[in-house]
């Protein structure tokens, strides 16, 4: 396995220096919490992206789940 430092042009370069998907295991370890942020929101997307660098599952089972309790500006249509 590679420290990561290639720069890879493909998928197809990414899988020869890192490997494919089946080999993956993801890693449930204390850095490996719930989220609170709404699905699609910014806070919910950087969550995601920092599961996938850390090489943790996506969903976590106490991720929220929905959107009740929450508020947002409503904008009037024009």
């Amino acid at each position: 396995m590679s420290n990561g430092n290639k720069k890879v042009k493909n998928v197809f370069e990414a899988i020869l220096e890192y490997g494919h998907d089946e080999d993956f295991v993801p890693s449930h370890d204390e850095q490996f919490m719930a989220t609170d942020a709404p699905a699609g929101s910014e806070e919910k997307i950087e969550a995601l992206r920092r599961r996938v660098l850390e090489g943790q599952p996506l969903w976590h089972r106490e991720d929220r789940e929905d959107y009740s309790g929450l508020t947002g500006a409503v904008r009037p249509r024009e």
